[in-house]
């Protein structure tokens, strides 16, 4: 059967096993990227906030030295921990899909791979 271009049933139950184990630590991942807690600061470390690794936020906290600052200083703070809370969450849960999907192959023969 070979001859029609069809991938053997052996890499067929392999590439199956395969996306099996890719769900069951896709789970694991999700469950661990919600309980990390991410800390990004303003360049001053005045205003800090923390997201999840699935960038759901957490906390704040602003320094009482930040809060007698005009509201646009706070603002801009604030704005700054997040984004940098938000960098490196985003950075962390691509790191860890990319480990998780790093040593997969779906271009399996005669699928148009």
């Amino acid at each position: 059967m070979a001859g029609f271009g069809l991938p053997n049933f052996g890499q067929l139950t392999e590439a199956f096993r395969k996306a099996q184990q890719i769900q069951q630590d896709a789970q694991k991942l999700q469950e661990d990227l919600d309980a990390m807690e991410i800390e990004g600061s303003s360049s001053d470390g005045l205003a800090k906030v923390w997201l999840s690794g699935n960038q759901q936020p957490l906390k704040v906290s602003l320094d009482p030295a930040l809060l007698s600052q005009p509201v646009s200083t706070v603002e801009t703070a604030v704005y700054e921990a997040l984004k940098n809370a938000y960098e490196t969450s985003t950075s962390t849960m691509r790191e860890r899909m990319d480990d998780l999907t790093g040593g997969l192959d779906l271009n399996l023969p005669g699928l148009g791979g």
